[in-house]
């Protein structure tokens, strides 16, 4: 498959759990969702969002975001989220890292709720009506705890350094992955490289590994992170992030970069056009 296949299967107005800039992003797949004119998609932020969500945003293929933040890192605000957020063109659902991941680790356990201390007392919790407060059934005295509903994606999408010939894919310490891939109906992964035989028999690599279970299909991408990086592979292309930063402040800037970088599949993944 390629990620343009990985595209054509998610559909129309699914909630997409995506990993930060930071952590293995299948940014080929998200340019694939910007040519097929995606459209209502829901971003789910595990625990933060950042270029991919710019750029689905601006696009015109996203209809509601939750996440703890959306940013650019280094590069600044994201700019086609802020927009669009402060003109309502898009729900913004409100949470916190640990909201997030409680909520997808509910789903992983199989259980409808899981309780949370640590928001209690903020405005959140007046803004998320499906945020429950309830008492602490296990104290005598009041003791209030926070119950948060459980998760489940339609997609969990991101990257990998390596894919083997049983569909296991090696995420190494980004645990956050395995709990979006743990909780989501289906997962799609694009990976730089293939591997012979079952990464699981490797005493070194299995406790990174993904198993197959948790992974619906996979697809090869080479560069398939760029211009954000895969540890030990390539890092982060910082001068071509603040390059869209700077170009997306407007909305002719960005369909400038969308002609230049995203509908040109072939300079898509280029190094050398974060310098042209």
């Amino acid at each position: 498959m390629t990620a343009d296949d990985l595209a054509a299967r998610i559909a129309d107005g699914s909630l997409i759990g995506l990993p930060p800039d930071y952590s293995l992003v299948a940014m080929e797949v998200v340019r694939a969702l910007v040519r097929r004119k995606a459209k209502a998609l829901r971003l789910l932020g595990v625990p933060v969002l950042g270029m991919s969500a710019d750029l689905l945003i601006g696009a015109g293929c996203v209809a509601e975001v939750e996440s703890s933040a959306v940013s650019l890192g280094e590069a600044g605000p994201a700019p086609r989220f802020t927009e669009a957020a402060e003109s309502g063109e898009i729900v913004v659902r409100d949470a916190t890292c640990p909201a997030i991941h409680t909520a997808l680790q509910a789903t992983e356990k199989g259980v409808p709720f899981m309780p949370l201390r640590g928001v209690l007392g903020s405005d959140l919790v007046k803004l998320r009506t499906d945020w429950k407060v309830s008492q602490n059934p296990f104290r005598d005295d009041q003791d209030q705890i926070l119950l948060v509903p459980a998760l489940s994606p339609d997609v969990a999408l991101f990257h990998a350094r390596w894919a083997d010939d049983e569909g296991n894919v090696w995420i190494g310490r980004r645990r956050e992955l395995a709990t979006i891939a743990h909780a989501a109906k289906r997962c799609f992964v694009t990976y730089e490289e293939k591997r012979p035989g079952s990464m699981l028999e490797d005493e070194v690599l299995a406790p990174g590994v993904l198993s197959a279970v948790y992974v619906t299909a996979v697809a090869q991408a080479r560069r398939g992170a760029w211009p954000l990086g895969v540890p030990d592979i390539y890092e982060i292309d910082d001068a071509h992030l603040l390059r869209y930063a700077k170009a997306a402040k407007t909305r002719e800037g960005f369909r400038r970069y969308l002609d230049e970088f995203v509908c040109t599949p072939e300079k898509s993944c280029s190094p050398a056009s974060s310098r042209a």
